[in-house]
C-alpha cells in the first residue's frame, strides 16, 4: 500500500501464520514498517569546493589564490579557491594599461585606485599589502595604446592566510 508521494510503504503488517500442514510449534511472525519520522532528517554539509587551476593571465576580480602570486615567469597556472577558505591572495582589479617608461608608477596608481573601489578603504589601511602581475600582450604591429593588463592582488600584510573576501 502506498501512503505518501514518496512511495514509502506505510503501516504494512505481514503475518506469517502456520499454513496447511504446519506443525503446532510454528509461531506467527509480525513485521511492521513505519515511515521515518520527519524530525530524523539528516543533512550533510556540502563538501568544500576543490581548488581549480587557471592561468594567472585569466584571473578575475574576486578570484582567491591558494598560494601567493607567482614570482617565477615560468609559472603559468595558479590554484584558485573559494574566498571563504583560507587563501593567500585575492584578485581585486584587472585594468588595461599603456606600456611606457613609467610602467611601475602606472600599475601602482591603478592598483591603489582599484583597491579603494573594491574594498572601500585606502590602500594604506586595512592590514593588506598589494602586488600586481602584468600581462603584456604587445603586438608591435597594431596601434593599441593599452597593450597590457595589470592584475592587482591583495595579501595579508604579514603574509598570513586570509579568510573571506575583502570586497565591500
Amino acid at each position: 500500500m502506498r501512503g505518501t508521494a514518496w512511495g514509502m510503504v506505510i503501516g504494512v503488517a505481514v503475518i506469517v501464520a502456520a499454513g496447511c500442514g504446519g506443525t503446532a510449534d510454528t509461531t506467527p511472525t509480525l513485521t511492521t514498517t513505519s515511515p521515518p519520522s520527519s524530525t530524523n532528517v539528516t543533512t550533510e554539509a556540502a563538501p568544500a569546493a576543490q581548488p581549480r587551476s587557471v592561468k594567472w593571465v585569466d584571473l578575475q576580480p574576486g578570484d582567491c589564490l591558494a598560494d601567493p602570486p607567482p614570482a617565477d615567469p615560468a609559472v603559468v597556472d595558479v590554484s584558485v579557491v573559494d574566498c571563504g577558505q583560507p587563501h593567500l591572495a585575492e584578485t581585486y582589479l584587472r585594468a588595461p594599461i599603456p606600456v611606457n617608461a613609467a610602467l611601475d608608477d602606472v600599475a601602482t596608481r591603478e592598483c591603489a585606485t582599484g583597491f579603494q573601489h573594491y574594498t572601500g578603504a585606502a590602500a594604506t589601511t586595512g592590514g593588506y599589502t598589494t602586488s600586481y602581475l602584468i600581462d603584456s600582450d604587445q603586438d608591435r604591429t597594431s596601434d593599441n595604446p593599452y597593450p597590457s593588463t595589470v592584475i592587482c592582488l591583495l595579501q595579508g600584510v604579514k603574509g598570513q592566510p586570509l579568510t573571506g573576501s575583502a570586497r565591500r
